[in-house]
C-alpha cells in the first residue's frame, strides 16, 4: 500500500482571470510552486487578457457559500487567503462563511483595481471591506493605492506607508504588508508591521511590463508559507524573494501587461 503524504492545503476566495495573470488562477498556481495544495471559492467571472478588463460577471452568494462548505466540509484547508470581493452581498457572504471557522488564518489581499485600471471593487463595497474583514485578517496586503483608499492616508513612500501599515493595525489587522510597487522609490519596498517592529524588503525594480498579477502572487506566497507553519516574517521574506524571482524570469503571453512566471524553478526555456 503506498504511503500518503500529509500534504499542507491552501483556500483562494477571489475571481477568476480568463487570462490566467492574476486572481483564482494565479493563486492556485502560486499554491502548486511552494507545494501546497489549492483549493478555491470563485466571487466573479471576468473576461479579460494582457489589455484589460472586458467583462465582470459576479457569482450568486448562494454558490459562493456552496463553494466554501463542499471544501471545508470534506477538504478543509491550513490557510485562507482572500482577493477580489466585488460588492457589499459577497463580503457579507464571505464574513458569513468566515464566522464559523474563526481559527483560520485569512490573508486579505484588498483587490481595487486591475493592472490596466478597471476597478474590481464597488465604492459601496469599501467600508464593508474595512468594517467586516480587515478585524478577521491574520494580515493584510495591500499596495500603496489600496492604503490609501482604506487609511486616507496619501501613500507615497515608506514613511507614508509606515503611517498606513500602522493605522490598518488600528482597524484590526493582525500584522499588515503595505506593498511597494507603486512607492517613490529607486527599490521595490514592501513594509511589514507585525503589531511592535516595522520590517523593509527591498529588491531593486525589473523593467518590464509583465507584472500582472504580481498582488495575488505576493499574498498567496504568504499564505503558502503560513499553510506550511513558517513563521510570518520569514513567509513574507520568501514571498518577496518568489515575485521578484517570477518577475525576473517573466517571459512575453500576449499584447499588454503579461504574467509572472510563476514556475520559473521548474521551466526551462534553453
Amino acid at each position: 500500500m503506498t504511503n500518503k503524504l500529509n500534504v499542507f492545503k491552501a483556500m483562494t476566495i477571489a475571481g477568476s482571470d480568463s487570462g490566467a495573470g492574476a486572481g483564482i488562477q494565479a493563486d492556485l498556481k502560486t499554491f502548486a510552486a511552494h507545494g501546497v495544495y489549492g483549493t478555491s471559492v470563485l466571487t466573479a467571472i471576468t473576461a479579460q487578457n494582457t489589455l484589460g478588463v472586458n467583462e465582470i460577471v459576479e457569482l450568486p452568494v448562494s454558490i459562493i457559500e456552496g463553494q466554501f462548505n463542499a471544501v471545508m466540509n470534506d477538504i478543509n484547508t491550513d490557510v485562507i487567503k482572500i482577493g477580489m470581493l466585488s460588492s457589499v452581498e459577497i463580503i457579507e457572504c464571505v464574513n458569513k462563511c468566515l464566522s464559523n471557522f474563526p481559527d483560520k488564518k485569512l490573508v486579505l489581499d484588498p483587490v481595487m483595481v486591475a493592472k490596466g485600471g478597471d476597478a474590481l471593487l464597488k465604492n459601496d463595497a469599501i467600508n464593508s471591506l474595512i468594517s467586516l474583514l480587515i478585524p478577521r485578517s491574520f494580515i493584510v496586503t495591500p499596495n500603496a493605492p489600496e492604503a490609501s483608499s482604506l487609511t486616507n492616508i496619501d501613500v507615497i513612500d515608506i514613511d507614508s506607508a509606515k503611517q498606513a501599515a500602522l493605522k490598518l493595525y488600528e482597524m484590526g489587522a493582525s500584522n499588515v504588508v503595505i506593498k511597494g510597487g507603486h512607492l517613490h522609490q529607486d527599490n521595490a519596498s514592501d513594509i511589514f508591521f507585525d503589531g511592535n517592529d516595522f520590517y523593509v524588503f527591498s529588491v531593486k525594480r525589473v523593467e518590464t511590463l509583465n507584472t500582472h498579477g504580481t498582488g495575488c502572487t505576493f499574498a498567496s506566497a504568504i499564505a503558502s508559507g503560513i499553510a506550511k507553519q513558517k513563521s510570518l516574517n520569514e513567509s513574507v521574506k520568501d514571498a518577496k524573494d518568489y515575485v521578484f524571482n517570477s518577475i525576473l524570469n517573466n517571459f512575453q503571453i500576449g499584447k499588454g501587461h503579461g504574467p509572472l512566471n510563476h514556475f520559473y524553478k521548474f521551466w526551462n526555456f534553453d
